[in-house]
């Protein structure tokens, strides 16, 4: 039976408890002027192997990582699990830096030998991001969003673990790290744009709309790449209020495009999908923002359905009926499942750029590129090839059947205004 600090199916603390225990200990590290190192730790693709070996088998996984978090922990240290994938190692009294990274060395050569179960071998891959108080903060909350953002950080930067960074050294870690403070307001002070890249009907090149590409301009570090802000907003959960944020925007600037009917493509990420007021959410966006002539599609992961397949269903089909297009991005590189997506309730599939680049080189990518095209029509669904850069391959795929095209060899992504100039040229509009 429970405790009620315990967490039920592993039997570690649980995040109300280890936060407490946290707080405890930190005051005594303060007092006494000793050191207390943080570990937090994510299971990788936790979701995958829920989506693949069944709820039973992940539950199982978690059970297996909370006995490798006992096994590394010392007397006087505590283990966790604080969020649904996501554990904590408290270690108290340590001398510095590198006593937690052994307890993290630990822990992943434990991990290194595949955990089975019945028939069902898999390897538990993990990344982890420690902080050390009172190198890295003094107070309980705080070191734990160290630990969190030293773990995105890990993650963006494909390492396996990291530590947050000193105070006073610049490796170039400490960019990464400020990201998520500075992005609390970026919307608001006017630092996030938007821009537009054209999508193309394959048959004559005529301009069917454009996907809304978020870029942020930071006041003193001058332009951030996507690749790097989006990972830490998703993380940190900021990612909702930007989506919204681009919705509402791209619906607005959209509204002033002049020509034939067009569409515009918001990304979506897979935090939202499954979430029951994203509905709610794009109504509103609607109802303030929506034209007549301009259709609004929303751009999903394949992986965004994994997780809970009838469930997102649900939540797409619903946005659905508002007479919005759903288009499933980056398609191929996920875990397609045919016993789904004959039910799959989108319009349009993203072959992903990696195949698109590889067409004229590759026998497997053009493999998977027609079977891509074939596939979706047979369900009728339209295609749409990005990252096209070069007129072979564009030949190849107007060739093959596919019906809108993106990328380098029509245009980059443009700032509102130069999207405007651009579409009425190439839609020979007068100016």
């Amino acid at each position: 039976m429970s405790t009620g600090i315990d967490d039920d199916l592993t039997g570690l603390h649980n995040r109300r408890s280890f936060l407490a225990l946290l707080r405890r200990h930190i005051g005594l590290a303060n007092d006494q002027r000793t050191n207390l190192g943080l570990v937090v730790i994510d299971i990788d693709a936790f979701a995958r192997i829920n989506a693949t070996h069944g709820f039973d088998f992940g539950d199982r996984v978690l059970v297996h990582l909370a006995q490798q978090l006992r096994d590394v922990a010392r007397r006087q240290d505590y283990a966790a699990r604080i969020g649904d994938n996501r554990f904590a190692l408290l270690l108290t009294r340590v001398m510095n830096k590198g006593h937690v990274e052994l307890a993290i060395q630990k822990l992943l050569r434990l991990l290194e030998t595949p955990f089975a179960s019945g028939n069902t071998r898999v390897k538990v891959a993990v990344t982890a991001g420690a902080a050390v108080c009172p190198m890295h903060a003094t107070h309980a909350e705080f070191l734990l969003r160290q630990a969190e953002i030293s773990l995105e950080a890990a993650r963006a930067l494909g390492h396996h673990s990291l530590f947050a960074p000193d105070h006073d050294t610049d490796n170039g870690l400490s960019q990464l790290w400020d990201l998520e403070i500075e992005l609390v307001g970026a919307p608001e002070r006017g630092e996030l744009s938007l821009h537009y890249q054209p999508k193309l009907r394959a048959r004559d090149r005529v301009p069917v709309g454009a996907e809304a590409l978020m870029r942020w301009h930071h006041r003193a570090r001058g332009t951030i790449a996507p690749d790097l802000f989006i990972p830490v907003a998703e993380q940190t959960g900021q990612i909702r209020t930007m989506t919204m944020w681009a919705l509402n925007t791209a619906l607005r600037q959209a509204g002033e495009w002049t020509g034939a009917p067009l569409s515009v493509a918001v990304n979506v990420p897979a935090t939202m999908v499954t979430r029951h007021d994203l509905p709610e959410l794009v109504e509103n966006a609607l109802h303030l923002w929506g034209r007549d002539h301009v259709q609004l599609v929303l751009e999903i992961t394949e992986r965004s359905l994994v997780a809970d397949p009838k469930h997102s269903f649900t939540i797409l089909s619903q946005i659905r009926e508002m007479g919005v297009r759903i288009s499933i991005d980056d398609f191929g590189t996920g875990y397609s499942c045919l016993a789904y997506f004959k039910d799959i309730p989108a319009d349009e599939l993203k072959i992903d750029k990696s195949f698109v680049a590889g067409l004229l080189t590759d026998p497997a990518s053009a493999d998977i590129t027609w079977l891509i095209i074939d596939l979706a029509h047979r369900f009728g669904l339209s295609v749409v090839a990005e990252g096209v850069e070069d007129e072979a391959t564009f030949q190849a795929l107007r060739d093959r059947g596919c019906d809108i095209v993106q990328g380098h060899l029509f245009a980059q992504a443009m700032p509102p205004d130069a999207f405007k100039r651009w579409l009425r040229g190439a839609l020979g509009l007068a100016a």
